[in-house]
């Protein structure tokens, strides 16, 4: 039996006993489940090991690698800029971003470059996987790009030039990367452990990620798809999992404990409120998270909804019954929610990762065991 350290309320018995069942039926290695519940941590539980040779037990302090459950972080920085007056959905990218506007892509707003309807999941032609940690090159290529798609017709995931796409707007108003801004602005006013490009002082409580045997089944391979995922390019590559981990790319680089993320996701959850400051209002929060687009998605085999950066609770249902509960999930089974209806957050993350592209049953049968105790 597997030990099982944290705190949880009496009435989550049931999401312990999943938690628990979990690592017995050996799906997990090590893993964090968290919940926040206006403004209070009401579950914070964990278990397993750090390392694929289990000799580093997971504790409250261990980092896991997120993956695109980062998105959420870079859609949260991106809306305080709105809050703020410094930007808005509605404008074109190229406002901001001028040489983006090369190749059809001027009307291109931010808006539909956050909600994956740009036409830029990919780079079709053939490059260096070690180009990805070139961030001024990645962006000029996109810049330059023609899209995939007519913009505005269809989403399509955008895996990991999201990230630069959100990161080099951002960049363009704020003047600082994102890491930068997410370690100043958030992560050490409010103790949140939460970093975009690890600094080396860090490395030493990395969970060890253990690759699923299994590629995701994407049920399609249209151009995009083939693209956004299945090229030899299409990942970062060559440089070694350090070099990833030091390199500021919010779509694929973040690194959190669950206890932050939850936290962060509570306070979108509970009008913006943390720690009692606001970081984000009400009417931006909700701005963000409402739907842009609602279809088949061209990358992904699923029917999606999209908000400004978040994907929307809406048609998969992986958070919970809230049509109004929005995040986002990470490769290999990583997943942050906001629930405003319930004024609830919620986060997974774990180092055993599956082959599920979003839809994971392990952080699904922990937050339905929560939600039948709300």
């Amino acid at each position: 039996m597997v030990e099982i350290s944290g705190t949880a309320q009496s009435r989550f018995a049931a999401v312990k006993d999943a938690f628990a069942a979990s690592f017995a039926a050996d799906e997990e290695l090590g893993a964090r489940f968290t919940l926040v519940e206006a403004g209070e941590v009401v579950l914070d539980l964990w278990a397993g090991f750090a390392d694929r040779a289990r000799t580093r037990p997971w504790d409250a302090h261990t980092l896991c690698p997120i993956f695109s459950t980062g998105k959420a972080l870079a859609a949260t920085l991106v809306a305080r800029l709105v809050d703020q007056g410094k930007l808005s959905y509605e404008q074109t990218v190229a406002s901001v971003w001028p040489e983006f506007a090369r190749a059809g892509k001027a009307a291109i707003t931010v808006e539909q470059a956050m909600s994956h309807q740009g036409g830029l999941a990919g780079f079709p032609d053939r490059m260096d996987p070690a180009d990805w940690f070139d961030w001024d090159l990645i962006c000029a290529r996109l810049a330059a790009m023609a899209p995939l798609w007519p913009p505005g017709t269809a989403s399509g995931y955008h895996p990991l030039t999201f990230g630069y796409l959100a990161g080099e707007i951002f960049r363009r108003v704020d003047g600082r990367r994102m890491g930068q801004s997410l370690k100043e602005d958030l992560a050490e006013p409010f103790g949140l452990d939460l970093w975009f490009g690890l600094p080396d002082s860090e490395f030493a409580r990395v969970a060890e990620v253990q690759r699923p045997k299994a590629l995701p089944d994407f049920g399609h391979r249209n151009p995009a798809t083939v693209a956004a995922f299945l090229r030899p390019w299409s990942q970062p590559g060559g440089r070694g999992p350090e070099a990833l981990r030091r390199a500021d790319i919010p779509s694929a680089s973040g690194h959190a404990t669950s206890e932050a993320l939850a936290r962060l996701m509570g306070a979108l959850a509970d009008d913006g409120w943390l720690d009692g400051a606001d970081i984000l209002s009400p009417a931006v929060i909700g701005e963000a998270a409402r739907s842009r687009i609602r279809g088949p998605d061209l990358v992904l085999p699923f029917e999606m909804s999209w908000g400004a950066g978040f994907m929307r609770n809406e048609t998969v249902h992986p958070w919970g019954p809230g049509e109004q509960t929005f995040g986002h999930s990470g490769w290999g089974g990583s997943c942050a929610f906001a629930d405003p209806e319930r004024r609830l957050g919620g986060a997974y993350v774990m180092n055993r990762q599956s082959a599920q592209l979003l839809d994971d049953p392990r952080p699904r049968r922990l937050i339905e065991a929560a939600y039948s105790r709300l």
